[in-house]
């Protein structure tokens, strides 16, 4: 990650200083089974709590993400011992366009078989859960699913194939 300041002319013609962290871009996969989703729940340091989310990552050594459905397959096995006989793009989200450059790859994974995590050292307290729809819904109730990215992938999952494009 590196954080930079750019001297820029706004549209209105005046000067100013813009901040942008620049991270890899990363991927995030929803592993559907019928009508469950598989959740990771894991401490987040900055927000100073247990969250639940699908999961999602960049590649540990730093690496552009050059095929961002390998990296979804990597990040399925890796945080769930999950394989997926087929894993289909659903979109790109930009994360926080306002002042990082960092985009997010989502997939849905189906056709899965189960397999034995392959998780980081700092994973080693992650947990998982299936929930159906309505139990996606109540975790968001109850403040549990607070990640925009899992939100907004679960918007790109559901929007109906006849959704305008822009």
């Amino acid at each position: 990650m590196t954080v930079r300041e750019d001297d820029v002319r706004h549209s209105n013609g005046h000067l100013g200083v813009y901040g942008v962290v620049d991270k890899p871009d990363y991927a995030l996969v929803i592993p559907r089974q019928g009508n469950l989703l598989h959740l990771v729940q894991q401490y987040r340091y900055p927000a100073g709590g247990r969250f639940w989310e699908f999961p999602q990552g960049s590649w540990p050594d730093g690496r552009p993400t050059t095929d961002p459905g390998e990296l979804a397959r990597s990040e399925l096995r890796e945080e769930t011992g999950l394989r997926a006989g087929r894993v289909t793009s659903l979109g790109r989200l930009h994360v926080a366009y306002g002042y990082a450059s960092q985009s997010c790859h989502v997939f849905l994974a189906e056709d899965l078989e189960a397999g034995e995590p392959e998780r980081e050292p700092t994973e080693a307290d992650m947990r998982q859960c299936r929930v159906d729809p309505d139990g996606w819904w109540a975790l968001i109730r109850a403040g549990e699913i607070t990640d925009a990215a899992s939100i907004a992938a679960f918007a790109l999952l559901s929007r109906p194939a006849t959704a305008p494009h822009a």
